[in-house]
C-alpha cells in the first residue's frame, strides 16, 4: 500500500517511508492512497475477535509485509510521552527526545516523564504549550535529509502508525455495543471521542470511510476550534490557549483536521493544501460550503467546561462507583446530556483515554477523594532529570544539536511533545 501526503506535493511512500517519517516533507500528513472497504462478511468475523487480535487485523490491510520498527521521534502532551518511554527506555539503538509543556500537564505527569533516568530516554520542560512545542518538531521533519540521516519518527498522531492503531478503538467499541449483527444494513452505533489534536477523530472518520457504521461526536473542552468547525465551519484560532482540567486537549491547532479535511474531500490534496496553507498564514479559515456540510453529516460536536467535568465525574462517582478522568468526563457528559434531554439515540460509546489517577487535582475539584496507587505516590521521591527550554531559546537548534550529539552513537531518536 502507497501513503500520499494530504498536501500533494511530496513523493508516495510505502508504509515503511510513512511509519520512519513525521511530518510529509511539504508540511503535509501521510494518508493511505486508497482505503479498503470491509463488507459485512469482514465484520462478522472480525466481531469475535479480542482487541489484540483485531489490531493485528488492521495492521495486515495497512502494513503488508510485517516491520519491525527500528527508530522513532515524538512529540507529547502528558500521557504519550510517559507511554513512550516506557515502551523504550533502556533499550538498545534507540533514542527518545520528549517534550513536555512545563505548567500545562499535571504533577504526575511530569514525573512519570522526568523520572526516568535512563541514558536513552531525553525529556525537555518548554515554556509553552502543546500547540507551540510542536512547531520545533515540525520545522525538524521538515529536513528531509536531516531526518534520514538520524533515522527519525514521530510517536504522536503526526505519525499515520498512531492513527491506525487507534482506528481499533472504534471497531472494538461498535462490536462491543451494536445490538445485533444479524440485520442489513448493519445497525449504528454513536462513538464519542474526546479529543484535542484530533487523531482518534481521524481513525474514526478512516474506520466509517471503510464501512464501520459509526456516528462520531467530537468531544472537547473550554479550546473549541473542532467545535466551532463542525458546527459552522470556522477553523480559527481563539486568542489563547484556556488552562482547563482536561489539559491533554488544550490544543488550538488540532492537526489531524488536515487528515479529515482530506479525506472527506475526496483526497483533494490542492484543496487542502490551499485551505491549510491559508489557516497557517492567517490563523483562521473558513471552510467551503460543500466541506463543512460533509463535516457535519460525519460527525456533531460539543463543548464542555470546567464545571462540566467536574458535574460529570461526580455523577459518575455516584451513579457508577466509577471514577472518571477529566478528559473521559468530556465524552460522558455529551453522553448526561443527551439522557437528560430524553434525546432519542443509537447505543452509545464513550472512550475514555486515561486514569484519573494522573489527575488527583481534577478529582479534589469534584469534591471526590483521589485513590492514588503506590507507585504513582513513589514517583514524589525519585531524582528527576528535565533541560529546560526557554522562552526566546532556538527551540529547533537545540532539538537538531541534540540529535546530532547522539548521532555518533549510531542510534535511532524519538522526539515527543505531549498531546
Amino acid at each position: 500500500m502507497w501513503y500520499v501526503s494530504t498536501r500533494g506535493m511530496a513523493p508516495r511512500v510505502d508504509f515503511e517511508g510513512a511509519l520512519f517519517s513525521g511530518y510529509a516533507p511539504d508540511g503535509g500528513l501521510f494518508m493511505p492512497e486508497e482505503l479498503p472497504q470491509l463488507g459485512i462478511e469482514t465484520l462478522h468475523q472480525w466481531s469475535a475477535l479480542s482487541y489484540p487480535s483485531l489490531v493485528k487485523e488492521l495492521c495486515t490491510l495497512f502494513i503488508g509485509p510485517e516491520l519491525i520498527p527500528k527508530e522513532v521521534l515524538n512529540g507529547t502532551s502528558g500521557d504519550t510521552g510517559s507511554a513512550a518511554i516506557e515502551s523504550v527506555q533502556g533499550t538498545k539503538n534507540i533514542d527518545i527526545i520528549v517534550l513536555l509543556p512545563k505548567g500545562h500537564c499535571t504533577k504526575i505527569q511530569e514525573l512519570q516523564m522526568t523520572t526516568v533516568l535512563r541514558e536513552n530516554v531525553h525529556v525537555f520542560g518548554v515554556e509553552g504549550n502543546s500547540d507551540e512545542l510542536d512547531e520545533p518538531i515540525k520545522a525538524v521533519f521538515a529536513d528531509v535529509a536531516f531526518v534520514k540521516k538520524h533515522n527519525l519518527m514521530s510517536l504522536n498522531s503526526i505519525n499515520w502508525a498512531r492513527v491506525l492503531v487507534q482506528m481499533a478503538h472504534h471497531f472494538f467499541a461498535y462490536f462491543r455495543c451494536a445490538p445485533s449483527l444479524d440485520t442489513c444494513p448493519l445497525p449504528p452505533v454513536e462513538v464519542v471521542v474526546p479529543t484535542g489534536a484530533a487523531g482518534n477523530l481521524a481513525a474514526g472518520c478512516i474506520a466509517q470511510k471503510m464501512g464501520l457504521p459509526i456516528r462520531l461526536v467530537a468531544a472537547v473542552n473550554h479550546n473549541d476550534i473542532i467545535h466551532r468547525t463542525v458546527q459552522q465551519g470556522d477553523f480559527s484560532l481563539s486568542a489563547a490557549v484556556e488552562p482547563t482540567l482536561a489539559s491533554a486537549m488544550d490544543i488550538q491547532v488540532p492537526y489531524n483536521m488536515e487528515r479529515i479535511f482530506w479525506l472527506l474531500s475526496g483526497s483533494d490534496s490542492q484543496g487542502t493544501r490551499t485551505l491549510m496553507e491559508q489557516f497557517e498564514r492567517t490563523q483562521s479559515m473558513s471552510l467551503p460550503k460543500e466541506l463543512h456540510s460533509k463535516l457535519s453529516g460525519a460527525m456533531t460536536s460539543e463543548s464542555m467546561s470546567d464545571e462540566a467535568i467536574t458535574w460529570t465525574m461526580s455523577r459518575c462517582w455516584e451513579e457508577n462507583q466509577y471514577l472518571l478522568c477529566p478528559h473521559s468526563a468530556v465524552a460522558v457528559g455529551y453522553h448526561y446530556q443527551q439522557m437528560d434531554r430524553q434525546q432519542p439515540s443509537f447505543p452509545r460509546c464513550c472512550l475514555a483515554p486515561a486514569s484519573a489517577a494522573k489527575f488527583p487535582e481534577a478529582v479534589l475539584a469534584a469534591g471526590l477523594n483521589p485513590e492514588t496507587p503506590a507507585e504513582i505516590l513513589a514517583l514524589e521521591l525519585k531524582e528527576t532529570r528535565c533541560t529546560p527550554m526557554r522562552k526566546g531559546d532556538d527551540w529547533t537548534m537545540m532539538l537538531r544539536d541534540t540529535i546530532e550529539s547522539l548521532g555518533w552513537q549510531q542510534r535511532g531518536h524519538f522526539l515527543s511533545a505531549p498531546k
